[in-house]
């Protein structure tokens, strides 16, 4: 009997969750909490669906952590007259100037590739890490593939590792999910229960 398309589906995201490098993960939250506790911001960036993963982790991160937090897509009138008034390359680093990014705070990635300025893939994310590190903000990522320019900049950057090639996208993107859901229950960071698990 050949094996449907929803169990290999299944199967790979069972082998990438195995292979996920779970002392990068302890590092990570170790590294947010460090800031959130010296006073420190987050900003959440992504493209795609990406933005939309750090749209819902903003929520997370504030509700659960305690943690002053942002996402640049949030606020559509801002990003759009940015990408139409400064270009797409510069509209989340334009962004974070505007918002005063100092080295107490720190940025948060979620992307598939981390960003290639050699190939021009994900501009917006590879200058916003520029500029986090020229203002001596800690940087850290959740990316696919190789981690890209994400993780070559990066203090701490988890990867979620390739099992095919041809679903990269939807892997990185669905694993990406458990991975932050898994820093906002760290007991390193969260600091509220979530609503059904304190119903008695």
């Amino acid at each position: 009997m050949e094996t449907s398309f929803s169990a290999v589906f299944l199967s790979e995201a069972r082998s990438i969750l195995e292979h996920v490098d779970a002392d990068c993960l302890e590092r990570l939250a170790r590294g947010l909490a460090e800031v959130r506790d010296a006073g420190g911001r987050l900003f959440i960036l992504g493209v795609g669906g990406s933005a939309a993963h750090a749209s819902h982790a903003v929520n997370d991160f504030r509700k659960l952590c305690g943690f002053e937090a942002y996402a640049p897509a949030d606020n559509v009138s801002e990003l759009t007259a940015r990408i139409n008034d400064e270009g797409w390359e510069t509209c989340y680093s334009n962004w974070l100037e505007g918002s005063r990014l100092g080295a107490q705070d720190a940025i948060l990635v979620f992307s598939v590739g981390g960003g290639d300025p050699e190939r021009n893939v994900s501009m917006n994310l590879v200058r916003a890490v520029e500029l986090a590190a020229a203002r001596g903000a800690r940087i850290f990522g959740i990316a696919g593939r190789e981690g890209g320019f994400t993780r070559k900049m990066a203090h701490v950057c988890a990867l979620v590792p390739v099992v095919n090639p041809n679903r990269t996208t939807p892997h990185t993107e669905g694993t990406c999910a458990v991975l932050w859901h898994l820093l906002v229950s760290h007991p390193a960071l969260q600091t509220s229960a979530t609503k059904w698990e304190s119903l008695k």
